[in-house]
């Protein structure tokens, strides 16, 4: 037996992920937040922010630069896939199901933080977790 570390005790690097917001009202502040909110998701499920892409304007075009951009670099090698955190940061219905399409088009996965579909398990809330 040699005398080499374990991995484990070496940090890895998980799959590498790159962030999509659509931020159109709310200031620095929310931005920080939308921001703060895909930073702890790939926290809690080892994936490596790498980017995140912005777009501002309050029209949603399907072409936006953040999002020519997005797909741009979803073609680098080991890209996993793109963190939303909900469906509607990629645009109106139309504009969503298109870039979903364009997304997975890449072989990379649209991974949603706050997903529409029910889960299996309630998750108790705050007041239900602090006797209230």
């Amino acid at each position: 037996m040699d005398d080499e570390p374990l991995t484990e005790r070496h940090p890895v690097a998980g799959p590498h992920v790159f962030g999509y917001l659509r931020h159109r009202s709310g200031g620095p502040a929310r931005h920080a937040a939308l921001t703060g909110c895909l930073t702890e998701y790939c926290r809690r499920h080892e994936l490596t922010l790498c980017g995140v892409f912005t777009d501002r304007e309050p029209t949603v075009a399907l072409r936006s630069p953040a999002f020519v951009g997005l797909l741009d670099t979803l073609e680098l090698p080991d890209v996993y896939g793109v963190l939303v955190p909900a469906l509607g940061h990629l645009g109106t219905r139309p504009v969503a199901a298109e870039r979903k399409r364009r997304i997975t088009a890449t072989g990379t996965r649209l991974i949603v933080v706050r997903s529409t579909r029910p889960t299996t398990a309630r998750t108790p809330s705050r007041l239900q977790q602090w006797g209230a």
